[in-house]
């Protein structure tokens, strides 16, 4: 399969200032396209010590690639950020062509994770703050940038959910219930938006090594597990959501890819 050319297509990644969301946006400004890169603030990108704005990272991509680049920041719970950002976008890069939706995780309102984090003893500003940064999030920026698709009849949107929504979990179930709502929306947004020819899939990412994922978590032991049982790296998951993004998805509406590895 030839490398994907997305010269002259326009993109927004949500949460892009870090972890996969900055590999997302990498590999689509490598394939020529301008990406608006966003984060609810500019110093969220240096929280894990990812980067030192979410500016310093446009600037990056801009100068390595040649491409088109902005920071915008945005609150992705509140939906009058989301229609700012998606019209800012709008007036940046002239039009949306592909929508990433990455914004969101396993956040507590207060506290970087749950704490509780079950179905019963979580709070009810964490069930909220869950529910919020993830699936409400992800309704919001399909809303505002779909509209604007379905008027050019063109665009592709492409939700990130977790692997944690497709099988029984203990912990996280909040943050799973929210993930897997955003996999049935996706085929739901799918069938209204297909007399338009804008392609709406998901991903369901597996653990990744992110600067956020080894900072919150105790990685076990990879040695002897083969390829698709390890935990991935960032390249596994963004050349799959290359994939959704480029010509050779064209025909393909209303799915989640599950990246389950074991």
């Amino acid at each position: 399969m030839a490398a994907t050319d997305l010269s002259g297509k326009n993109a927004i990644v949500t949460g892009s200032s870090r972890g996969l969301g900055r590999q997302y946006a990498e590999q689509l400004a490598r394939a020529g396209a301008n990406v608006i890169i966003h984060d609810v603030n500019e110093e969220a990108a240096a929280r894990f010590n990812e980067a030192a704005s979410g500016s310093a990272v446009a600037e990056e991509l801009a100068s390595a690639h040649g491409v088109k680049t902005k920071f915008i920041a945005a609150d992705m719970s509140d939906p009058e950020q989301v229609e700012a950002l998606i019209r800012q976008s709008i007036e940046t890069l002239g039009s949306i062509d592909i929508l990433i939706n990455n914004a969101g995780g396993d956040i507590g309102l207060h506290t970087p994770r749950p704490e509780p984090n079950d179905a019963l003893d979580i709070s009810v500003e964490d069930i909220r703050s869950v529910v919020d940064r993830n699936l409400l999030s992800t309704m919001f920026a399909c809303k505002f940038a779909g509209l604007h698709m379905r008027e050019r009849r063109s665009g592709k949107i492409v939700n990130v959910g977790s692997t944690a929504a497709h099988m029984p979990v203990r912990g996280g179930i909040i943050y799973a219930a929210a993930k897997l709502g955003i996999s049935h929306y996706t085929r739901c947004l799918a069938e209204q938006l297909r007399p338009f020819d804008i392609n709406v899939n998901a991903i369901a990412p597996a653990p990744t090594y992110t600067a956020r994922f080894l900072a919150t978590r105790t990685v076990t032991n990879q040695e002897g597990r083969s390829r698709l049982q390890r935990i991935a790296q960032p390249e596994d998951m963004s050349n799959i959501v290359m994939f959704l993004c480029g010509p050779q998805s064209d025909f393909l509406t209303g799915e989640t890819v599950v990246c389950w590895n074991g």
